[in-house]
């Protein structure tokens, strides 16, 4: 049996023993957040990221098993497997050469060498193969019959076969794979006819780049512009390079001048008719693979960033969907994002009943005890943030822009309706502003990932890849924060470890029918909830106020003993050891190791104990913007803003600095060094300071720096 552990700790450096504990763990049905919370001693402490590398490749190393089991059993049944074909094909651990390996038995469409053979011309194809007749001509007679009309046409056909030897051969497809992953060129132009509908495609009408320099949103941009019809995509190399490299691969020394000149012109009909279009093919779905992976990791990086944005915490707040025409949406909101009450005003023209909305939206702070008002960053919330800083409210009330990104998704949604049956879309858009102030995460989960506005060319990349990293990424940020068992929707507890839609639905449903959760162990009582789930599930679920303090950190409950024999040890309660910090300075590690538990868990369940139930998330911040910047068209050149960055795309960040239009920091103007990501610098809802370096009125772009704003 092939040893899969051994190849994943040489190629991941990690240790063999670490990823053969993973895969098991992972085997037996254990998440990864749990792996790499609740099971560092048998890991070796291993993280989230490299235990999802394991995961990634040991499913690859099992693909590609499978696909080897496949071709050893065509080639079996096709009577052409050899001990030595068979020893290369088990040692091989590269997808592309094994499809090399498999290309000569591979099952045909009826091909012009297949046609050559039928008509008895192999063997002529090896004896001009072999290189050494004088006289080739004299023994290609021999084959003329009624299927060969002449000696020409017998010389034709085996040479046909000769390009098929050559197209399929490992050592020739190498050569030829290798110069293009190294010189190849791609370009682009605008197909004629289409120059108006290639508008977005102006940076590509006469784009040339070596393809092993072009970058993934360049890639992807180039290939969506083909998928509409606009540009025309090519790939260049020398070719005459590559036919001299291949000749040297099969020209013997001691080939005769006839022989020769046969060969080579086999050579060159294999390559340019058989390999070029073959390796051509392999390098475009080469790059889309790569730039997809790019494009994705990206896009999950920004997710992660999203999802884990500072919540304001459990507040009341007023939640607006600003508008013009139709005015602005408004609903109220409690510490639970349960909505009280919902109502519209029109401060905005062409109403503008400042009075009457003010008014409004004073009267419903008081009567709801509002904390703080989230107002949506689309349309007119400028003059909506304006209107409300103007208020003198009857309390302390917080103004926080929130961007809206995906709000229309989730209020058109099923999830929604479900939620919300008697109220309408604007109703709906509006609560999910304000609950994304309340706390981001909870809300966004809510909505497909790919919906929320944080990648770059996400529907051009491959759908299922994108999926499964994104909801590994929303399952890693859930279980990194916790989730309150007590107030969690169907939809933010279906993301924790061991639960799923079904168990969360039924977590949900309990909860309903029997109030709220006392302590974790209440969890057994939920139909569906083995003793598996629980343990996978449990310690990322909180339950503030529990009758055991623990029910609300970190702690998994089967270290609950230990926290227990502990608090014994040093004579005070659980309660008391938690709430006294002088106690737990007093405690010995290294007394309560044992054969299941090590000191990495032990050092999690102390920083738990200094702070139980806590947040990880940083605190959130109020954004002023330049009250003077109204619209794009107010924006000069050298403008200094404060901005807050909405995206991060590997060719630069789009900032939000007040304006319906979001601007671009080019990579080139985040700073004075060279960085290969935006990412080292910037992170997703970071306050930042922009300098205003062109604004194109006409196609709505705004261009920015970050280089040498004061």
């Amino acid at each position: 049996m092939t040893n899969f552990e051994k190849i994943i700790s040489t190629e991941l450096n990690i240790s063999e023993k670490s990823v053969a504990a993973t895969i098991k763990l992972l085997n037996d049905g254990a998440t990864i957040p749990f792996i790499s919370r609740y099971r560092k001693e048998v890991t070796g402490s291993l993280d989230e990221v490299a235990i999802r590398d394991i995961q990634l490749r040991y499913a690859d190393l099992q693909e590609l098993a499978k696909r080897k089991e496949y071709i050893l059993e065509t080639i079996e049944a096709a009577g052409a497997l050899t001990v030595e074909l068979r020893q290369k094909i088990e040692q091989t651990f590269d997808a592309t050469t094994l499809e090399d390996l498999f290309l000569p038995y591979k099952p045909k469409r009826r091909t012009k060498a297949a046609i050559a053979r039928e008509r008895g011309l192999e063997p002529l194809a090896k004896i001009i193969m072999s290189q050494n007749e004088p006289n080739i001509e004299s023994r290609a007679n021999r084959f003329v019959n009624g299927e060969v009309a002449s000696v020409d046409d017998a010389i034709n056909g085996a040479l046909d076969i000769i390009a098929e030897w050559v197209s399929e051969s490992e050592a020739a497809r190498q050569a030829v794979r290798t110069t293009y992953e190294r010189t190849a060129v791609i370009s682009s132009h605008i197909v004629k006819g289409k120059e108006q509908e290639a508008e977005n495609y102006l940076n590509y009408k006469d784009f040339s780049q070596p393809l092993n320099r072009c970058s993934s949103y360049r890639y992807l941009a180039i290939k969506r512009g083909e998928d509409e019809g606009v540009l025309k995509v090519s790939l260049s190399i020398d070719d005459d390079a590559i036919v001299e490299r291949l000749n040297r691969i099969f020209i013997r020394r001691t080939a005769t001048h006839q022989s020769q000149e046969l060969v080579e012109k086999a050579v060159a009909d294999g390559y340019k008719r058989l390999i070029r279009p073959s390796i051509e093919n392999e390098m475009f779905a080469s790059a889309k693979i790569k730039a997809d992976d790019r494009a994705i990791t990206t896009f999950a990086d920004n997710l992660r960033q999203l999802l884990l944005a500072p919540p304001l915490g459990h507040k009341r707040v007023l939640g607006i969907d600003p508008g013009y025409r139709t005015g602005c949406k408004v609903v109220c909101l409690d510490q639970q994002g349960n909505l009280l009450h919902n109502d519209v005003i029109y401060p905005c023209p062409p109403q503008s009943d400042i009075k009457g909305a003010s008014r409004k939206v004073c009267n419903l702070v008081e009567a709801y005890k509002i904390d703080a008002i989230a107002v949506g960053n689309g349309t007119a919330s400028r003059e909506t943030e304006r209107f409300l800083l103007n208020i003198h409210f009857p309390r302390k009330v917080q103004v926080f822009v929130v961007n809206e990104s995906g709000a229309s998704i989730y209020s058109a949604s099923k999830v929604a309706r479900e939620e919300f049956p008697d109220k309408d879309v604007t109703v709906r858009g509006a609560v999910s502003i304000g609950r994304r102030l309340i706390d981001p995460l909870a809300e966004l989960v809510k909505i497909e990932p790919k919906s929320i506005g944080v990648g770059q060319y996400q529907h051009d990349v491959d759908q299922n890849k994108l999926k499964s990293a994104l909801d590994y990424t929303v399952e890693s940020c859930v279980n990194s924060v916790g989730v309150n068992l007590n107030t969690a929707s169907t939809q933010l507890l279906s993301y924790v470890s061991g639960v799923g839609p079904l168990l969360a639905t039924n977590i949900v449903k309990y909860r309903a029918e029997n109030g709220d959760f006392k302590s974790r162990h209440d969890l057994m009582n939920v139909p569906r909830m083995g003793a598996k789930s629980f343990q996978q599930c449990a310690g990322f679920l909180r339950i503030p106020n529990a009758e055991n303090i623990l029910d609300n950190t970190a702690v998994h409950p089967e270290s609950y003993v230990i926290i227990n024999r502990i608090a014994k040890d040093l004579g005070c309660s659980v309660m008391q050891l938690v709430e006294d910090k002088e106690l737990q300075k007093k405690i010995d590690l290294s007394r309560y190791v044992n054969d299941k538990i090590g000191l990495p868990t032990l050092n999690d369940i102390m920083s738990e104990l200094e702070k139980p139930g806590r947040d990880p998330r940083s605190v959130i911040k109020v954004m002023n913007f330049d009250e003077s910047i109204k619209t794009i068209a107010d924006l000069k050149p050298g403008k200094v803003l404060n901005g807050i960055v909405n995206n991060i795309t590997d060719f630069g960040v789009f900032v939000d600095i007040g304006v319906k239009e979001s601007g671009l920091v080019h990579i080139s103007q985040l700073c004075d060094h060279y960085i290969s990501s935006p990412s080292e610098v910037v992170s997703i809802h970071q306050h930042v300071k922009v300098k205003v370096l062109d604004v194109d009125l006409a196609r709505k772009r705004i261009s920015l720096t970050m280089k040498n704003v004061e």
